[in-house]
């Protein structure tokens, strides 16, 4: 596809995006009243609306916010979000700074994209040691950009996609959009939103405690007060859904493992507002401890590949049968359904796979293939989370029952390109961090001090903001703070 070829397609606007996410969420009308947008892509150099996708996804869960915070208080709260400001956010791992200076490097030096013997490409993903190690096995060649790419020249694109799937590995084939259309993966992604929330259990109303009166001028009483939340996640979606439901006033407890690999700039730039532990699921005793927490938690998101907690007992029909009313939140790359659901991946990955990288190539007159200028997937599937999870609690509040709400990076890739094509997307400049001064703000750490992206969501009652600074894994106790 060449830019004149979808200059005639209209981007959808934010607000018409946003209203359809809420439609199909199930959340009151009414609320749509409440909300300001602000901005109109393109922020950023890209064919495609991510600006929109950015101001959508990010908006809908601070509208959730002020959703419950209106079950809760019987008064609504005006909320807004400006596209730039939003669009900044989603980069908020490229502009953190850690002390002053950069952030620990976010991937490894063989990861990205190489040529293949027959003229396609692939994506490596080898931020972690395993899948590093892993590859480099399979192309029997040495940690080393130049060995890798010899070593791809002799491989054709899908042979190897296929290969390293099966071994375990993350790597993508690129395809274009008509060759990703094809795919039975696509097919079986079809016509699903971008988040499904789902009844998987029986448990009577449960709505959060209403607040006094005067809680609304209390800058302690937020939407999400007393709300107890499992994080199960890495990287960035996962993380980033935690972060936001932080960020409006949840108690958000990191469960990780000492032997699980992490990102640590990840790490320090998704830690906002959370506490951190350390549970090993393979011992009696954490798994027992784990178990204690479910039983107090409102809401557990997690980001292993698919069936990986089911097969520790925590998936999510055993954790609505442990704790009826519970809302279980699952990302996984390419779905849940199809021949692909079990299949790892990353953004970057989805990206490649899906198309995203040949059109944006062919947009911007590129030989060469080009990703987003962020993790849009990634970031976007974040901020859906945390508002399925917040539309959940507001359905459970008035239906009841306990509830999964999935989000893939697949279904979001799909979503995005719903929103529309931009014919003079590459029209702006890319953004250097000085550019976004005003939206950033500096707060001490684990780490040291910090500066780092403000929340884009403006609430007029309950301003965003993290009560606790990142932290290093495994700082905390493995309980629950008092209600």
């Amino acid at each position: 596809m060449n830019s004149a070829s979808f200059a005639t397609v209209p981007p959808q606007t934010a607000p018409d995006a946003l209203a359809a996410l809420w439609r199909e969420a199930g959340m009151p009308p009414e609320a749509l009243g409440h909300l300001t947008l602000t901005g109109a892509d393109p922020v950023l150099p890209s064919s495609f609306a991510i600006g929109t996708a950015a101001q959508t996804s990010l908006g809908a869960s601070a509208l959730a916010a002020a959703a419950l915070w209106a079950q809760r208080t019987g008064n609504w709260q005006g909320v807004a979000v400006d596209m730039r400001h939003a669009m900044a956010e989603f980069r908020s791992e490229r502009y953190l700074r850690v002390k002053g200076g950069a952030a620990p490097e976010l991937w490894d030096k063989i990861a990205g994209l190489y040529p293949c013997g027959d003229g396609r490409w692939v994506r490596l993903h080898t931020n972690f040691p395993h899948h590093r190690d892993g590859v480099l096995k399979l192309l029997h060649c040495a940690h080393d950009k130049d060995a890798v790419r010899a070593a791809l020249s002799k491989w054709k694109a899908e042979d190897f996609e296929a290969a390293a799937s099966d071994a375990g590995m993350v790597v993508a084939a690129m395809r274009t959009y008509d060759e990703w259309q094809a795919h039975p993966q696509a097919q079986a992604l079809r016509g699903l939103p971008p988040v499904i929330i789902e009844r998987i259990g029986d448990a009577p109303p449960m709505p959060l405690p209403a607040f006094a009166p005067q809680a609304e001028i209390n800058v302690d009483a937020r939407p999400l007060s007393g709300v107890r939340v499992l994080d199960f996640t890495r990287i960035i979606a996962g993380p980033v859904a935690g972060r936001t439901l932080a960020a409006h006033g949840a108690d958000v407890l990191l469960v990780t493992a000492a032997h699980l690999p992490s990102i640590p700039p990840l790490v320090i730039d998704t830690g906002r507002g959370k506490r951190s532990c350390q549970l090993d699921l393979r011992d009696a005793d954490d798994k027992r401890a784990l178990h204690k927490l479910l039983h107090g938690a409102d809401v557990v998101v997690q980001g292993y590949r698919p069936n990986g907690l089911a097969e520790l007992g925590v998936g999510a029909e055993a954790a609505a049968r442990a704790r009826p009313g519970i809302v279980y939140v699952s990302l996984s790359a390419y779905g849940h359904v199809g021949p692909w659901a079990g299949k790892r991946g990353f953004d970057s990955l989805v990206q490649t796979a899906t198309g995203f990288n040949d059109d944006e190539a062919r947009a911007a007159g590129s030989t060469e293939p080009k990703p987003l200028p962020a993790q849009v997937l990634d970031h976007a599937a974040g901020y859906l989370l945390a508002f399925g999870a917040m539309a959940a609690l507001h359905r459970r509040a008035v239906e009841g029952g306990s509830w999964h709400v999935r989000v893939s990076l697949a279904q979001v890739g799909q979503w995005l390109r719903g929103l529309g094509r931009l014919p003079d997307g590459f029209s702006v400049p890319d953004q250097h961090i000085d550019e976004i001064s005003d939206l950033l703000e500096v707060q001490e750490s684990g780490f040291g001090e910090l500066t780092v992206v403000r929340h884009a969501a403006q609430l007029s009652a309950t301003p965003a903001y993290w009560a606790l600074p990142s932290e290093p894994l495994g700082t905390h106790a493995a309980e629950w703070l008092p209600r």
